[in-house]
């Protein structure tokens, strides 16, 4: 370490500014002492962002978070937290304090946050600047399942695109998901057990995404994930994975012995992509996996193809 980097770590050491660097999976790697003392972090420990915000949000410390669900919150919040290169919004303190956060995510996928302490700075705007985030906040969050919507999906589509067409070594892919035989669910059992059912899918893939990718629900039981910095052999370890995930999932509020699943098709991005022309291959790609019997992953243009052994619902 060199000497000016050495300074530079004293000086936010004791500063007043809240700083604090986050990894690719949204772990505390570095923070100075302000942000630690302001979220009850110990010294000697790493916790991830979702654990900070649980248990500041159990002691009432930290962030004031202000529902009754707060697992619904953090689902939401996950959805887009990092999905930009940069944000900027207004947060206050148990502890009476104002907060401007900053949070720039570095190509990969390090999120460093600074946050200034505001509190006596335009003070009679504030309920007006809180009602506007909230506003956008509901605008890109599905209603029903709490993360992503087809808005904010689209648009981190867009954002993967671009940074493809700027460098063609970026690649990226467009994953879509529909769940199995959903309209059985329905026939079957009802259609508030068929909202059930994408509450817990979303749920289940949500908490097996990482940060740097997006997953929203686009429609009925369709949902898209954005992976950006990803070959298709590698989504399709990815989706692999949270495929033993669903397999898994338990049938509540008697449902009997069904047990879900979903199919997914891959695309790749290509420096002439539009955000529709990657849809569509993606699209195609998924009634591959359909046609084959559902309950698998295929990739469009026969790329990193993979099937994985079919159970039944």
């Amino acid at each position: 370490m060199d000497e000016t980097t050495q300074q530079l770590i004293e000086m936010l050491e004791g500063s007043p500014v809240l700083v604090a660097l986050y990894d690719q999976f949204d772990r505390l790697r570095k923070a100075n002492r302000a942000f630690r003392q302001a979220y009850s972090i110990r010294a000697s420990e790493d916790p991830s962002w979702s654990e900070i915000m649980r248990r500041n949000f159990s002691a009432e410390t930290g962030t004031v978070v202000r529902t009754k669900n707060f697992e619904e919150w953090l689902i939401s919040t996950q959805s887009r937290r990092g999905k930009v290169g940069y944000r900027a919004y207004e947060t206050d303190l148990h502890d009476g304090r104002w907060l401007w956060m900053t949070e720039m995510v570095s190509d990969d996928g390090w999120m460093l946050c600074i946050a200034s302490v505001t509190t006596d700075l335009h003070s009679d705007k504030r309920t007006l600047r809180q009602d506007r985030d909230s506003a956008v906040k509901a605008s890109y969050t599905d209603e029903l399942t709490g993360i992503a919507n087809r808005r904010f999906v689209m648009a981190r589509i867009d954002d993967m695109l671009l940074q493809r067409r700027l460098d063609s070594r970026l690649t990226g892919c467009l994953a879509v998901l529909d769940i199995d035989h959903f309209k059985v669910i329905n026939d079957r059992f009802g259609h508030a057990a068929g909202d059930e059912i994408l509450c817990r899918f979303a749920k289940e893939i949500h908490a097996n995404v990482r940060r740097s990718d997006c997953f929203g629900r686009v429609g009925g039981e369709e949902f898209v994930l954005v992976m950006p910095r990803t070959s298709a052999a590698e989504a399709a370890l990815v989706l692999e994975r949270m495929l033993i995930v669903v397999r898994a999932m338990k049938p509540q509020g008697g449902h009997g012995d069904f047990r879900c699943t979903f199919s997914a098709g891959i695309a790749e991005t290509d420096p002439t992509d539009v955000s529709l022309s990657l849809y569509a291959r993606a699209d195609k790609a998924l009634y591959a996996a359909k046609s084959r019997g559902r309950n698998c992953i295929v990739a469009a243009e026969g790329e990193a193809e993979r099937s994985p052994q079919s159970i039944a619902p």
